[in-house]
């Protein structure tokens, strides 16, 4: 055997089938895509996430005038259009795309080892390609199509409830909303296990309870709010046109909730 010292190159043992080396750590571009794949899901597409139903879709809750204030605060944030652009959808473009890419090399084996980890890995790789079919969606007719509600957030509540008045949207919201929260909840759980927060067997299984717990929160909001925008007010309006709140005033412009 030919010597290998003073070589930093591993000894292949004869006959052995080489393929891909294992990433060491602090080493490779794969690793660092994969840091930041991992890390751009907690933030800061996670954040927006857990804002966008915590904060801001629950503030439909209290009815049409709230949701439309809260709208009209996150159109009037600073560089508005980059933060979106380089807070949101670019990171949530590289999430997405590396993850589809992640999943395209993966070996998925739950037919012939159905083990609940398997099962878990599917489920992440599923529940991510449709909430990001759902978030595309969500984006494109919320932001980029119909009334600006940047520009009228007076017109936001009636331009979600016309979409859920919409009995296929509405299913697909639901699914959507349901596959983007897990995906989340779950891929913090991951996050924690790869990032050494969570280290021992115990530790990962009491915070995989708290990561299950905030799937439960977050959908259920999500879910009391979209049967908020459906079901508890009568159609708000949706064309464009000045509020009293948009000139300034806090007087309530909306008609009062169904009894």
């Amino acid at each position: 055997m030919a010597s290998v010292a003073g070589s930093s190159a591993p000894v292949v043992p004869k006959g052995a089938v080489q393929g891909v080396a294992p990433l060491r750590a602090g080493q490779g571009t794969q690793f660092l895509l994969r840091r930041l794949h991992s890390l751009s899901g907690i933030v800061p597409v996670g954040a927006f996430l857990f804002e966008h139903i915590l904060i801001s879709n629950s503030t439909a809750i209290t009815g049409p005038d709230a949701y439309a204030r809260q709208v009209s605060f996150l159109a009037n944030l600073p560089l508005v259009f980059f933060l979106e652009l380089f807070g949101i959808w670019l990171p949530i473009l590289f999430h997405a795309l590396f993850g589809f890419y992640i999943w395209y090399r993966g070996e998925g084996n739950v037919g012939e080892y159905p083990w609940s980890g398997n099962w878990m890995y599917t489920a992440q790789r599923w529940t991510g390609a449709i909430a990001f079919a759902y978030i595309v969606w969500h984006t494109w007719t919320m932001r980029f199509t119909g009334v600006d509600l940047h520009a009228y957030p007076n017109a936001s509540f009636g331009k979600v409830q016309m979409e859920l008045f919409n009995p296929a949207l509405l299913a697909f919201y639901v699914v959507g909303l349901i596959a983007a929260t897990w995906h989340f909840s779950y891929g913090i759980w991951l996050f924690a296990a790869k990032w050494g927060i969570t280290s021992g067997e115990k530790a990962r299984q009491r915070f995989l309870a708290v990561c299950l717990g905030l799937f439960v929160v977050l959908s259920g909001v999500g879910l009391v709010s979209l049967y908020t925008f459906r079901e508890r007010f009568p159609q708000q309006p949706t064309e464009p046109g000045a509020s009293a709140m948009q000139s300034g005033h806090a007087t309530a412009t909306y008609g009062k909730p169904v009894e």
